[in-house]
């Protein structure tokens, strides 16, 4: 089973203060990333914002479900 990832928005700057974490896989957090960044944070979708987010995806700590 791959490795879940977890995008945390308190990772990165942003006037809004967002709280916002998300977790699944690899392209799940980023496609849902993406959406966040743009529609809540105004960011403008392309190839330099998914590699930023990239850069900011963790391994999730495992659960038990």
């Amino acid at each position: 089973m791959p490795q879940r990832k977890v995008l945390d928005c308190r990772t990165y700057p942003s006037e809004k203060g967002c709280t916002l974490s998300i977790e699944g896989s690899e392209e799940e957090v980023l496609e849902a990333g993406m959406l966040h960044a743009i529609t809540a944070h105004g960011h403008t979708d392309g190839p330099e914002l998914r590699e930023q987010l990239r850069a900011l995806l963790k391994d999730a700590e495992a659960t038990d479900t």
